[in-house]
Order: C-alpha cells, then structure tokens, then sequence
C-alpha cells in the first residue's frame, strides 16, 4: 500500500535515540524510498548520522508543519511504544498530517483509522493505512509453501528485536547486488512499511496464524523459479514466555533454511531476567527439531540453521571480533554481523549450502 517512490515523513517523537523508535529507525536504515523529513520535537534540528548511526542525510524538524515544505505525501508513525497506543505528544502532528492533505501509516495497535475525529479529517484521495489488521479470507495453513520453487529462509530470534528483520534484509540487499531474484516477507510493523506488505502476524488469531503466513509467503513467491531466494522475517522467539510467533511462523513459511539471530553476549530474556536463554547449540537443535515436522512427503530435507547472525551493535569493533569468534567456536556454525559486516558473507554461507529446493 505504500510505494515505494512515494516521499514520507517519518513522525518520531522522542524515539531517534532509543528503542521505542525502533519502527522508523528501521525505515531510516532500510527504506530505499524517499524519506524527506523526520518529526521529533527532542532533537530539533540534530545531525541525523550522529545521532543514529545512520548513513542518511535527512532534516530532523520540530513539527509536522515544519515538515511540510520538504513535499511528504505520507505520514508514517515511527515510533512502537509499550502497549502500541497513539502517544500523547504526537495527536497533534497526526491531525495537522491529515489536515494538510497527507496520508498516513501507522503499525500501532490502536487503529487510528476507527477514531472518528481522525477519520474525519482525510482528505479527497487521501488514507489511514492501520496496517496492524487481520487479513480477510483466511485459512488454516496446509503446507503449500512446500510446494514452491527456490529456498525460503527463516529468521529465528533468541529474544524479542535481536535483528532478525534486519539480517533479513541486509540478505535482500547482498543477493540485489548481485542480480539474484530475492523476495521479502515482512511479518511485523516496520518489515511491512518498508517492503510495503507483508502480513502484522501479531494481529492474526492463532488457528489462523500459520495461514496468514503462508498466504504472505505465497504471495510474495507469485512467479519465483527455482533460483529465486524468499526471506521471511522472524518474530518473537520460543525462549520468550509471552511469545507465540515462532511456530506459525515455521509451518507457514515451510523453510528450506534457518538463520539464528542472536545479541552477542544476553543471557537471559531482556526485560524479563527470570528467563535465562539456553545455550545456542540446545536452540538450533529444538528449532531444526521443530522445523523437521509437519512437513508434506516429499518436500526435501528438512531444514537446517544455516549460520548464527550475531547482533554486536553494543560493541566495539575488537569486542565484536571476539564475540564472532567465541560464538562460531561455541556452536560450530559460521557466525557473521550482517549490519556491521554486511549480508555478503552471510548470503555466501546461505547459497553454498547443498540444500535441494522443493522438487
């Protein structure tokens, strides 16, 4: 719904700094399209690269009004705050995007196209795109994505925002560079704004679950061949006791390939310490072990991790050179940073394993 050429401003009221803006720095990073503006009243007028990190040249305003003489034409909020309602501070900005003839996106879980003061406000050929809603026509999942040509490899994550978006597109990145047909599946709120769909996995009943992924993987494959490389977008994680993506996410999907995504050196359940993480070498043998089944007859071999993307963005360059190191010799699977390094190595692993796609 969200094309790729179209210029947005991103709404990102005090989350440039910090994991509540984790959405729109997301799209920063990612977001081939044009982004001409970002909104966040705390860091007015900041240098966007030093504050983030991030290679991309943007002014950082104080308002949406200020924005408007940059030419946005969507408003996109970029913030996922705890418990995913409208944040106090940013009503405001909303409103005035709306006001001025602006469409808007937004992965919150309140949908702000069901508030009657907002929707009164769209303007002639105008939208709220929640993204956050159960696709129509579902069903239950029946293997299909079994049946398609090419490898599709799924991310699985140790905790919750371990990078397993991010892995997956620095892939999609490398495999473009080198003229490889590689589709992405997002399944969460910053995945689909950037690739302009996917389906909000968190949104779905849980009979449905794997449906709607499968139904997402499907649709992104329409035409793939037999060299064609489909990257799915993992959520949640099975160490998470809150978290139930994990499962749907594998019999939808029907991987050919598995991608562990880890932050080096967490020991335990962010946020939630009572819950330590088992060692890397017990998870990948618990998710080949679950990926091995429910699998039609005649799919191929069942899929195995690939290698352990290793989210070191907390370290320096020698702490993270020792951390890659320490993993692969804890685990025995190639270990690379597809942010700090780039996808290339990782996406060398991935095609040089002998795996035989779906016959």
């Amino acid at each position: 719904m969200l094309g790729s050429d179209v210029p947005i401003v991103l709404l990102q009221h005090g989350g440039l700094d910090n994991l509540s803006g984790k959405t729109g720095l997301a799209m920063l990073r990612y977001r081939r399209g044009p982004i001409v503006a970002v909104v966040d009243p705390d860091h007015t007028g900041a240098d966007l690269q030093q504050l983030t990190g991030i290679e991309r040249a943007v002014p950082v305003v104080g308002s949406l009004a200020e924005a408007l003489p940059y030419g946005p034409q969507v408003a996109v909020v970029g913030l996922a705050p705890s418990g995913g309602r409208l944040p106090e501070g940013m009503g405001a900005d909303v409103a005035a995007a709306l006001t001025a003839g602006l469409s808007l996106a937004s992965g919150l879980h309140s949908r702000l196209g069901d508030d009657p003061a907002l929707a009164a406000l769209v303007q002639p050929g105008c939208w709220i795109w929640d993204l956050r809603r159960e696709p129509p026509d579902l069903t239950v999942a029946s293997g299909r994505s079994a049946g398609l040509l090419g490898r599709r490899l799924l991310a699985v994550g140790t905790d919750m925002a371990v990078g397993k978006m991010s892995a997956c597109l620095e892939l999609q990145a490398a495999a473009r560079r080198r003229g490889r047909d590689t589709r992405f599946v997002g399944t969460g709120q910053a995945g689909i704004l950037i690739s302009g769909g996917g389906v909000a996995l968190d949104a779905v009943r849980i009979d449905y679950a794997a449906g709607a992924v499968e139904g997402a993987v499907l649709a992104a494959a329409t035409s793939a061949g037999p060299d064609t490389l489909v990257l799915i977008e993992g959520q949640g994680s099975l160490c998470h006791p809150g978290s139930s993506a994990t499962l749907p996410l594998i019999r939808g999907s029907q991987p050919t390939d598995l991608l562990l995504v880890h932050r080096a050196g967490q020991g335990t359940v962010q946020r939630l310490e009572a819950f330590p993480l088992p060692p890397l070498g017990q998870l990948v043998t618990a998710v080949e072990a679950l990926a091995a089944l429910a699998r039609p007859a005649g799919s191929g071999a069942p899929p195995r991790v690939v290698a352990i993307a290793l989210n070191t963005s907390h370290l320096d360059g020698t702490a993270a050179a020792k951390a890659l190191k320490a993993t692969a010799a804890e685990t025995g699977l190639p270990c690379a940073d597809p942010v700090r390094q780039g996808g290339e190595a990782l996406l060398d692993l991935l095609l040089g394993q002998e795996r035989s796609p779906t016959p």
